[in-house]
């Protein structure tokens, strides 16, 4: 799927590069008349990466509702795999040490550039499907927090084997991750997701990385028919920062609450929570 969008960029590209070459004078015009949908084409999964969470840290009360959902299930020494531009890591700041990961640096240097002097704040790069991840067994890490990441990585069950193997016996592994293969459309794709998730593929990662289900609960009930209007009706390719100021400040505080009484049979999103075999 990735392979067919950096083929269609690289001739898209190629077109343009022979457009310049036949007329350099009518170049300019012709940039200018490019639909902004057929330039955002040309842009990579990083690039969209980062947009995207620029545009999500409006979104203070979603960011707020994860950290309920997750702070009772995490320790004192946490990793935060795929921290991005640090959105998260600031609902937890509050504990003893938090190493913040991720593979791309320009989102490091983000998050040293909102958290300067935190002591307790380790800023790294790292990959959780590679081998060095590893190393982070010195920083004695109790749990570990991986939100809108997984889906991202094309090894999964390497990165939850890697995760699982730096955390002690009884270690707790925190996973948000987008749920249903049916809703998946332009935006997942642009965003460099490999998959959505079902919870029956979730528990057979779990069991393969010696893990097993605390619990799962589906979250995001507007969200899921919002992703699903996006993807099959819009066909959006990207999310609006309208779209996120509207879900965050009408939506997320009275779906919160209906959730926290009334767990949904389904939603935008699979919260999980796992934890490491004796």
């Amino acid at each position: 799927m990735h392979q067919a969008v950096f083929d269609d960029s690289r001739r898209a590209k190629g077109s343009i590069q022979r457009h310049v070459k036949a007329n350099n004078t009518s170049n300019a015009a012709s940039a200018n008349s490019m639909p902004k949908t057929t330039m955002d084409r040309l842009h990579s999964p990083k690039r969209w990466k980062l947009d995207d969470l620029e545009r999500m840290t409006r979104a203070r009360n979603y960011f707020a509702w994860q950290s309920h959902l997750a702070s009772r299930d995490l320790g004192q020494r946490v990793i935060e795999v795929g921290c991005g531009v640090g959105n998260f890591t600031a609902t937890l700041l509050n504990r003893e040490a938090v190493i913040a990961v991720d593979n791309d640096i320009d989102c490091l240097d983000r998050v040293r550039e909102r958290f300067p002097s935190r002591a307790n704040l380790h800023v790294m790069e790292n990959d959780a499907s590679g081998d060095t991840f590893a190393e982070l067994a010195r920083f004695q890490p109790d749990s570990c927090v991986c939100l809108n990441v997984l889906e991202h990585i094309e090894d999964d069950e390497k990165a939850l084997r890697n995760i699982a193997a730096v955390l002690a016996p009884g270690g707790v592994v925190v996973l948000l991750v987008p749920a249903f293969p049916a809703l998946y459309g332009p935006i997942d794709r642009n965003l460099g997701h490999w998959r959505r998730y079902r919870r029956d593929g979730i528990v057979r990662l779990a069991k393969a990385s010696n893990l097993f289900l605390r619990r799962a609960r589906y979250m995001n009930t507007a969200g899921f028919f919002g992703w699903w209007m996006n993807a099959r009706v819009l066909r959006r390719d990207t999310q609006s920062t309208g779209q996120i100021e509207v879900f965050d400040r009408f939506l997320v505080p009275l779906m919160s609450r209906l959730e926290d009484a009334i767990p949904p049979p389904f939603g935008q999103s699979l919260f999980v929570v796992l934890e490491k075999s004796s």
